[in-house]
């Protein structure tokens, strides 16, 4: 999100007033605002859902209706990203691999 300049203060009073009532909701993995020092109006929003009907419930809710009440705040159309992982893996995948040495 790009805040106009004069609304940055009220884009992360926004944002970081969701922050705990968000960690709360069934299914939160982790939920976190970034912003970007240099430009000083960039702020991101990074939430991870155990499960899509969590993240489904969670942009259903009232709470998420704050965040899209945030568009008029800012410079710049808000943009959002949804990223699904299928599958995860750990470090037995890195020491089998490794146990196999190194390519030739």
């Amino acid at each position: 999100m790009k805040a106009l300049v004069v609304k940055r203060t009220e884009v992360m009073q926004t944002l970081l007033s969701m922050i705990q009532s968000a960690r709360k909701e069934k299914g939160c993995l982790s939920y976190d605002v970034f912003w970007d020092f240099d430009g000083k109006t960039v702020f991101n929003l990074i939430e991870e859902w155990k499960t899509r009907e969590d993240l489904n419930r969670h942009i259903r809710s009232e709470k998420f209706s704050v965040l899209l009440g945030t568009k008029s705040l800012l410079a710049e159309p808000l943009e959002m990203k949804i990223h699904t992982v299928s599958r995860s893996e750990g470090m037995e995948v890195v020491n089998s691999l490794r146990e196999k040495g190194a390519p030739k």
